[in-house]
């Protein structure tokens, strides 16, 4: 088991020793959709849901979300963030809404895990503020969809 980097040699879970490794700019983008009624879209378009600005809710939200990730996920480690930005777009074609976060910091390890706790948050955010109207919601394909800087460099889109 000495092999998984989370893992001591009795197969406890332990945070990695990132203490030698030097700080580089990282970056990592997530992507994430939330499936709804097209009614429901149209009632955010209109600006007519019970608990106001859904989109600039759940935007902030993710933010939020994104700055708590080391205090959500047990093996994470505190970042110290330099930009976190979540865009909610109305996406006619899925009906439902696109979200997308993306994370910045100087540091020794990725920020994935905050890009994809900001869409998380941001996705769970929307479907709270539409649940009254609209019971047939799926947050869904949360993933990360590109990351720069450090040892393994960049990927994705």
């Amino acid at each position: 088991m000495t092999d998984l980097t989370h893992l001591d040699r009795e197969g406890r879970a332990r945070m990695v020793d990132v203490g030698e490794k030097l700080p580089t700019r990282r970056s990592a983008e997530a992507l994430g959709r939330l499936r709804c009624a097209p009614a429901t879209l149209v009632a955010v378009s209109e600006g007519r849901t019970p608990k106001g600005s859904v989109i600039s809710t759940a935007e902030l939200a993710g933010v939020m979300g994104a700055k708590r990730t080391a205090d959500l996920i047990p093996l994470c480690h505190p970042l110290p963030l330099s930009s976190v930005v979540v865009e909610v777009t109305l996406d006619e074609s899925l009906p439902g809404f696109v979200v997308k976060g993306v994370a910045r910091c100087d540091g020794k390890t990725g920020v994935e895990m905050e890009a994809l706790t900001a869409v998380s948050i941001a996705a769970l955010t929307l479907f709270d503020m539409l649940k009254a109207i609209d019971q047939t919601m799926q947050i869904e394909a949360v993933q990360v969809t590109s990351k720069t800087g450090g040892k393994s460099s960049s990927w994705g889109t």
